[in-house]
């Protein structure tokens, strides 16, 4: 008899599970966002915003219709890799095809007037890339258990399974699940893109404490995914609240360590020397060792710096086309004296209060603490 016991750890096995595949899939996704992100916002430099796509030929043309094809292609390269963590090579192929095929126009108004629901040109986003790379990963991984003979197993994994996969879930993918989730990605992207005042400085506070309170784990790569998809949809400026929280922790913690060396140990000024290139290149894990060494003061104090930083930075209104790159990619921000001051209220905002909660470190040393015993 299997106990309640028993139960909880099979479902927290799956969820985590779950979050690893996840964690795959964005990890493969994050080069093609920051290649998109990047080469379209120097395409919008060099070329004129708004029709620098109609500039056949020039070098911002170029550049904008790579960033354009980085951009349009990380979604199936999400939905790919989320089934090839799942079921190896097998399930590569169906997760991409089926994870793309839900981000075209045509098969989803298509797919809405076969069900009797008007899509309006909606797709499914990353939310329809998820779900049919968790699909194909579980069909295609089940398949991959299946007995057959000693003659089509060579096949099995470049053929029947790939497939069978695709013939199997392509009409589930497409009718069932593609024109929901797309209406639900649409009114997301319309609810985001009409955020103003108080709802912008909210959403700005939460992914700005998500991007701390791990400090580049599971919750911070929630947030970060959050603000790279909306780059898709020309919605820039999560993606700066995103990148400025970011920034902040390790270079709050090293101003900190500047300001009041006398309440760390000696050792730890290795670690605030190499918080500060890595906070300014957007690696939060910089402030992981202060982290560790005092957890109970540091993620607080983090937490409200970059959700101070974050939200400042969509109440300013603050954009940032590129997905990654920190103080190297500042000329593309929308309001780069804004973008450089939402990064210093967030720092200063750290060190003060890491600095106030920290009390003078005392040396010990360990010869005089160590007692004999006497026998």
């Amino acid at each position: 008899m299997v106990t309640k016991d028993q139960t909880d750890g099979q479902i927290r096995t799956h969820l985590t599970s779950v979050k690893e595949d996840l964690m795959t899939g964005v990890s493969f996704m994050i080069p093609f966002v920051t290649i998109g992100g990047i080469f379209l916002a120097l395409g919008f430099m060099i070329g004129d915003t708004q029709a620098v796509f109609e500039q056949t030929g020039t070098i911002g043309w170029y550049f904008a219709q790579i960033g354009s094809l980085g951009l349009t292609i990380m979604i199936p390269i999400l939905g790919g890799y989320i089934a090839y963590a799942i079921a190896d090579k097998p399930g590569l192929a169906p997760g991409f095809i089926l994870a793309y095929a839900i981000q075209q126009p045509g098969i989803i108004d298509a797919a809405g007037g076969a069900v009797g629901i008007a899509a309006d040109g909606a797709v499914a986003g990353f939310l329809g890339a998820i779900v049919a790379g968790l699909l194909a990963g579980y069909v295609a991984r089940w398949m991959k258990s299946w007995s057959v003979p000693s003659f089509v197993k060579p096949m099995m994994p470049i053929l029947v399974i790939p497939v069978l996969t695709t013939a199997l879930l392509a009409p589930v993918v497409i009718f069932v699940l593609g024109v929901p989730i797309a209406l639900i990605d649409s009114f997301l992207t319309a609810t985001l893109e009409g955020m103003r005042g108080a709802n912008a400085v909210l959403l700005g506070l939460i992914l700005g404490g998500m991007m701390a309170v791990d400090m580049g784990g599971p919750v911070n790569k929630v947030a970060y995914v959050f603000g790279t998809v909306l780059v898709a949809d020309n919605i820039y400026g999560p993606m700066a609240a995103v990148m400025i929280a970011g920034m902040t922790p390790p270079l709050g913690l090293a101003l900190s360590y500047f300001i009041a060396p006398q309440k760390y140990p000696e050792e730890m000024r290795e670690s605030a020397v190499a918080a500060v290139p890595m906070g300014f290149s957007f690696i939060t894990e910089g402030a992981i060792p202060f982290a560790a060494a005092d957890p109970l003061r540091v993620i607080p104090s983090i937490v409200v710096g970059s959700a101070t930083a974050g939200a400042a930075a969509m109440g300013l209104g603050v954009t940032m086309p590129a997905p990654h790159g920190g103080i190297f990619v500042l000329i593309l921000a929308g309001n780069i004296l804004g973008f450089l001051g939402c990064i210093a209220l967030g720092a200063v905002v750290t060190a003060v209060l890491v600095t106030l909660l920290k009390s003078d470190h005392i040396e010990t040393d360990e010869s005089t603490t160590t007692t004999e015993s006497t026998t």
